[in-house]
């Protein structure tokens, strides 16, 4: 195999590549090594989503556990939410082969420790890189261990029931696209024992994403399931990412529910249930959610972007819920991972006790405008930063720089941070209107264009 560089597939909370030009079997038999040498386990969970490389991926990641002297526990085709819970049930350190929303062309590997302790460049991913990195081309030892099949699909349905009360759920009407991802299992394995009248679309398995991808952050993967809540009457429509740990609300009126949004909904419920409980938010979320937490008698804690910082802070101020504008959603009893599927219950628990459709039980909720986040490519993105910090700081403006650089405004705010892989800056504002969100915008904009 020619040489790889392996600091192109390993990110900042995963690795993932082309595969496989720059992910391929031998590279997951090295990874699989370091993770088991890494980890010093005696056994390791892995799981895949549909995607065609993966079985063989799989196979080979798996032949490296083994022959480390690991024991591979194979819980086969399921949802990233899933691994983590079975991280967590069988206390291992686990591995997920799924490149999530990205297209077909792609796999990858998330992994985390035992309890799904979270593994990110900072915690660990970096050393699994070098170490897989020595191990590409090396001789290659016998398999030592043996290698299981364990279906944990029951155990982990009950434990998402657990997070409502399935008996205070009222018939409902829900739209699920799946977008053939992981969400086609998940979806009506959850709800087959619910009163929810379930409709699926695109429900074949298919990591080739045949209609559209597997991305619900981008509204244009929303048109056909807003166009199908609206056909059907539905009382909410669930948009799902590549591998179901990820969940978009769309209401009865075919409205997107942004990620701050649901967000804010899921913390009022938590609160309810634990009253002066710690909620996190990330530092992109909405001025809306802070305020929610604060109304309904919550600890309010900011975080930066990203999986592996909300779980630290979430395991160090024992927060019950933690929220990103980007549909991941985490629950301390989740072993503090994240879940699409809990998401969704929760908010239809919440809408079976309110005489209300989802549009108005949201409304009070959804306060200001935001752009959404945008991204610009620049050659140097560290250094543009820095003279946008230095020109907001010449002109006086106070900064937050938890993640790139924060601003408030008064009447509006906007982050500006750097992209963990990719040579983009990445802007998210928010302001009292659209027209004062877009003006701002355009403003961020040209701060960036004049910096480069």
């Amino acid at each position: 195999m020619a040489a790889v560089d392996l600091g192109a597939i390993f990110k900042a909370y995963d690795v993932r590549g082309t595969y496989p030009d720059q992910l391929d079997e031998e590279i997951a038999r090295a990874v699989g090594r370091a993770f088991a040498q890494h980890e010093g386990a005696v056994r390791v969970v892995v799981g895949r989503d549909m995607r065609p490389s993966g079985p063989s991926l799989v196979a080979a990641f798996s032949d490296g556990v083994r022959a480390e002297g690991a024991e591979v526990v194979d819980i086969g085709v399921v949802s990233t939410d899933l691994l983590y819970f079975a991280s967590g049930h069988l206390d291992a350190p686990a591995a997920m082969f799924t490149a999530s929303h990205n297209p077909a062309a792609y796999n990858g590997i998330k992994l985390c420790g035992p309890a799904a302790r979270p593994i990110g460049v900072e915690s660990g991913l970096a050393a699994i890189g070098e170490r897989a990195r020595e191990l590409i081309g090396a001789p290659f030892a016998p398999v030592r261990a043996p290698r299981v099949e364990a279906d944990l699909w029951p155990a982990w349905i009950a434990h998402v029931h657990s997070f409502i009360d399935v008996t205070a759920l009222r018939p409902l009407r829900v739209v699920a696209d799946v977008a053939n991802g992981m969400g086609a299992l998940v979806a009506p394995r959850v709800f087959a024992e619910l009163p929810v009248a379930l409709d699926v679309l695109y429900p074949e398995l298919d990591g080739t994403f045949p209609n559209h991808p597997a991305d619900p952050i981008n509204p244009a993967n929303l048109i056909d399931l807003q166009r199908r809540v609206r056909e059907t009457g539905a009382d909410v429509g669930l948009a799902f990412d590549g591998d179901a740990d990820r969940v978009f609300l769309v209401d009865e009126l075919g409205e997107i529910l942004t990620g701050s949004t649901t967000t804010a909904l899921v913390a009022a419920s938590m609160l309810e249930h634990h009253p002066g409980a710690t909620i996190l938010y990330n530092l992109i979320c909405s001025r809306a959610v802070p305020e929610v937490i604060a109304e309904h008698g919550g600890v309010g804690v900011r975080t930066r972007v990203g999986h592996s910082f909300i779980k630290q802070v979430m395991a160090q101020t024992g927060a019950v819920f933690g929220g990103e504008h980007s549909g991941h959603y985490y629950y301390r009893d989740n072993y503090r991972a994240d879940s699409g599927i809990i998401t969704a219950l929760i908010v239809l628990e919440l809408l079976s006790g309110q005489d209300a459709p989802l549009s108005r039980v949201q409304a009070p909720f959804r306060r200001y405008a935001a752009s959404g986040e945008h991204n610009t490519e620049v050659a140097d993105p560290a250094g543009v930063l820095d003279r946008v910090r230095e020109g907001l700081r010449a002109r006086g403006v106070a900064l937050d720089e938890l993640d790139g650089v924060s601003a408030d405004l008064g009447t509006w705010w906007f982050n500006l941070r750097p992209s963990n892989t990719e040579p983009l800056l990445r802007v998210n504002v928010e302001a009292a209107d659209e027209a004062a969100c877009a003006q701002h915008l355009a403003e961020v904009r040209a701060m960036i264009e004049e910096a480069r």
